[in-house]
């Protein structure tokens, strides 16, 4: 799920135009392992400090395509500083459609609200 500071960019024309050009331009693969690439990825990450940076944040230079799993790897070192616990929490708590799109996972059938 984005961060607030980054919502209105990731919401913006702009950034929906660049990542999709970006994806036709990369033939919609993975670039690390060559599946169906559903996440475009920010090799210089989307901060505060660069959330107003275009040259940055929408350089062809700057973006990688990536699949659900290469980009869970790519980020498993972060989930990794809070724990264990916190990697566990984030699945239970969140799920990713086909799209990328973060939302709030559906309770286990039975378990209570």
């Amino acid at each position: 799920m984005a961060k607030s500071f980054a919502q209105e960019f990731y919401n913006s024309t702009a950034w929906k135009q660049c990542r999709e050009a970006y994806k036709h331009k990369v033939c919609y693969l993975c670039e690390r392992c060559g599946e169906p690439g559903v996440i475009v990825h920010h090799k210089i990450r989307v901060t505060p400090q660069t959330i107003q940076m275009p040259e940055v944040l929408l350089n062809f230079d700057n973006l990688e395509l990536l699949c659900r799993k290469c980009h869970e790897k790519e980020h498993e070192g972060e989930h990794e500083r809070f724990g264990g616990k916190h990697r566990k929490k984030i699945a239970e708590r969140y799920q990713v459609d086909d799209n990328g799109r973060v939302s709030a996972a559906a309770p286990p059938y039975g378990a209570q609200k």
